[in-house]
């Protein structure tokens, strides 16, 4: 017969959790946005300005809706826009930025640490000159901000809501961005 071996406790040490390191944000993208109100020449002029501040290819928005008193007819172009991502959008940020000064306004910053702004004429970027063929175009720049983890919230399989400890604050938004873009956030 076979003897049984006696039973003892494990020598193991207990295993300490990691202290849980706040998650950084980070830009998940930047959109500008140029919005004629008509489609034709000077939609095609504002194409031409983002292509050349940005280096990409303009997308045209459409309107949704119709509105007589506008003259908007339901699927009219009446605008296009950018999407930026990863180094070209810090880039553009920069330049953006400083258009501004290296100010922005407290109240440009919404709950969920997004932010946007708007900047007035596109001369004002740096090697940008004004032609009198396609005027003067002013853009808003909305910035969209993640952390780790907010992949769940658009994948296709398993799609869940963000959970708490990985949204984006405000105060977070305010920090990352006054930190690494050397920005002053004005009351």
């Amino acid at each position: 017969m076979s003897a049984k071996k006696p039973v003892t406790k494990s020598t193991k040490k207990p295993v300490k959790k990691k202290e849980e390191q706040p998650l950084k944000p980070s830009i998940a993208k930047i959109t500008v946005n140029i919005g004629v109100g008509e489609a034709g020449e000077k939609l095609s002029k504002a194409e031409q300005v983002l292509q050349s501040l940005t280096g990409q290819k303009p997308i045209q928005t459409i309107s949704k809706t119709t509105n007589k008193d506008w003259a908007l007819r339901k699927m009219m172009a009446i605008g296009c826009k950018v999407t930026l991502r990863k180094k070209t959008a810090d880039e553009f940020l920069i330049e953006a930025f400083k258009t501004r000064e290296n100010k922005i306004a407290d109240y440009a910053f919404d709950d969920q640490g997004n932010f946007s702004f708007g900047i007035p004429d596109h001369t004002l970027f740096e090697g940008q000159k004004y032609d009198p063929n396609i005027g003067i175009f002013g853009m808003d720049i909305c910035v969209t901000m993640k952390k780790m983890g907010y992949r769940i919230k658009h994948r296709r399989v398993d799609r869940r809501k963000i959970p708490h400890r990985h949204q984006v604050t405000k105060k977070e938004t305010t920090e990352f961005i006054a930190e690494t873009f050397n920005l002053e956030v004005v009351s």
